[in-house]
């Protein structure tokens, strides 16, 4: 399938059919009773009953904020209120089944809470007093079970709340610790770490600020003091978050569970439904907007209209352990503003252009420098991430730069370049094995770049500096090795054509694709975008990479220069160049 056509998104209507159009595809997939949504075959490392639970509850999201604005009629309130009682019900054939430490249903707790907090008149109110017993005693399982120590704690803050505002039992002991709780993980300039994790991602924005702010617009006048904080807070951070989206509404790909895809863009949206106006509803709308566009012209849908398991295609070579088939609904928050009501300013607003911002933005609180190149935004970090990781965490977490157009690839392996697919990396091979950025030792985040000290394996140290400039970014490398090895510092991955076979055209589109190594310098390109990697020392070399490795294009290549790593003391610079034209090359 390739994608959704979404046209105008201007009115309440458009924005309320385009998320229709996303879950109705799921409507033949639910069980008998309704509380199991079965999508896939694929595993995550929760039990069967905490999956169907998820592909059931993830849908609220969307669903909820739909009945708050006044939706009806969907064919799916049916669904989830038979549901909601046949999943709580110990003697139901379809009960979700026993809760323990750390499990994933109260992950999942958190959308039904979210319903029973905004749209009642739906999740809530049908349900027989047997039905509700049920539900309520099931969701404060949350509070006899430890949760880990990162943005977990407020599903049990959702769901004390769900059940204080329903008249229903609920822990205050435990909604006030894990608050005070919350209070730990604040860096400042609006940042929060994802907890214990010690992790600045995607989490911060449609996990920490999205449900202080549900928090916020429930319990302003019981807590006026915290609702205010959340907004001051939120208002601070959208100014850096803004960056971290180009002028088409394209996000940089950064981080752990990127298969949430549209959900990039869910924080705006929460600032609407709590009245804050980082920015001019007209920007908000219009980067909403062109957000929701951009990702309903990708392949993220199978044949039968379900969304899948990747980003910008169906790759689960990116998965965590934790995505299971209906994990991508998570996406659904997005459509937090559909409680907006008709009259709001928002759904008469045009859409407007993202605010003038300065070209440069550093994020130390983010550990991140931030670059907006026109047509594109590139993120510089100092590869600062949690050694205990849910997969392909250097990827996500250790390149030097992650670009809205470019994207970024993961490995299929360490065996052999190729499969590697280091791109934005200082590879170094080895005994057979290709080691990238994994342990920073130090880092440090400047006025005019980003400043590292790693190292890729044993015996290996080396200290990066990362200078962004109006064409790309310099590298500067400082080794200091035991060993002699190679090493290849790799640009962009650059999306390349098919190659035909025997009978002609294989049928891809043709992206006009070249490529071009030499001494000092290589470089690749297409009509939407180029890479060119040089230095005074090396070699040149473009790396075919594996297909499925880069998560907007199934197949690209990445140019490079090789360097020869000798023992003792070098220094290396690499010049990076790269630029994007038209659309990037959507598929």
């Amino acid at each position: 399938m390739k994608g959704i056509r979404c046209g105008e998104l201007h009115t309440k209507k458009d924005f309320q059919e385009l998320m229709l159009s996303v879950l109705e595809p799921l409507k033949p997939h639910y069980s008998k009773g309704r509380a199991r949504l079965d999508l896939g075959v694929t595993a995550a490392h929760y039990d069967q009953g905490a999956v169907w639970m998820e592909a059931f509850s993830r849908p609220l999201w969307g669903l909820v904020p739909f009945w708050a604005g006044g939706g009806r009629d969907s064919g799916f309130e049916e669904i989830y209120q038979r549901g909601l009682s046949a999943g709580t019900d110990e003697n139901s054939p379809e009960y979700w089944g026993e809760c323990g430490s750390f499990d994933q249903r109260f992950v999942e707790m958190a959308a039904i809470s979210y319903g029973i907090l905004f749209a009642p008149q739906i999740v809530w109110d049908p349900l027989s007093e047997t039905e509700k017993e049920n539900l309520s005693r099931y969701l404060n399982k949350i509070n006899e079970h430890p949760l880990p120590v990162c943005n977990w704690i407020l599903f049990a803050v959702l769901v004390n709340i769900a059940m204080k505002k329903a008249g229903r039992p609920y822990s205050q002991r435990m909604l006030e610790e894990y608050l005070e709780g919350l209070e730990t993980f604040y860096l400042g300039e609006g940042w929060y770490q994802d907890g214990d994790s010690g992790q600045k991602d995607y989490y911060i924005s449609f996990a920490i600020h999205f449900y202080c702010l549900v928090y916020a617009k429930v319990m302003e006048k019981e807590d006026a003091g915290r609702s205010a904080l959340y907004k001051e807070r939120a208002m601070t951070f959208a100014r850096q978050f803004i960056y971290w989206f180009d002028e088409d509404g394209d996000a940089i790909p950064f981080g752990r569970s990127l298969t949430y895809r549209f959900s990039q863009v869910s924080f705006f949206g929460a600032c609407l439904l709590v009245g804050i106006e980082p920015f001019p509803i007209d920007v908000m709308k219009g980067l909403i907007a062109r957000h929701l566009r951009s990702w309903m012209e990708r392949p993220i849908f199978d044949r039968d209209g379900i969304l899948t398991i990747g980003y910008g295609y169906p790759n689960l070579i990116m998965a965590e352990r934790y995505n299971a088939p209906g994990s991508p609904y998570w996406a659904m928050k997005t459509f937090a503003f559909l409680m907006l009501p008709d009259e709001h300013p928002f759904w008469q607003a045009k859409e407007a252009p993202l605010p003038a911002l300065s070209p440069d933005c550093p994020m130390p609180q983010a550990d991140m420098f931030v670059r907006h190149y026109g047509n594109h935004t590139t993120a510089f970090v100092p590869g600062v991430y949690s050694p205990s990781g849910h997969g392909q965490t250097a990827a996500k977490y250790g390149k030097f730069a992650y670009d809205s157009k470019f994207s970024i690839s993961v490995a299929k392996s360490c065996f052999e370049l190729h499969e590697n697919a280091p791109d934005n990396m200082l590879a170094f091979v080895m005994d057979g094995y290709v080691y990238v950025r994994r342990i920073c030792m130090e880092s440090k985040i400047t006025d005019t770049g980003v400043f590292s000290k790693w190292s890729p394996a044993p015996g290996i140290i080396v200290e990066t500096t990362v200078t962004p400039n109006e064409k790309g970014h310099v590298r500067r490398h400082r080794i200091i090795s035991d060993r002699e090895c190679t090493a290849f510092d790799c640009g962009f991955a650059i999306r390349r054509e098919e190659i035909p076979d025997d009978r002609g055209t294989s049928g891809a589109c043709d992206t006009g694709f070249s490529f071009t190594e030499d001494k000092g310098w290589a470089q690749a390109g297409n009509r939407d975008s180029f890479c060119r990697v040089e230095a005074a020392h090396g070699e040149g070399h473009v790396i075919l990479a594996d297909p499925n490795t880069n998560l907007l294009y199934p197949k690209t290549a990445i140019p490079a220069v090789k360097y020869q790593i000798v023992k003792g003391e070098q220094e290396l610079v690499t010049i990076v160049t790269a630029d994007i034209k038209g659309d990037g090359g959507k598929l």
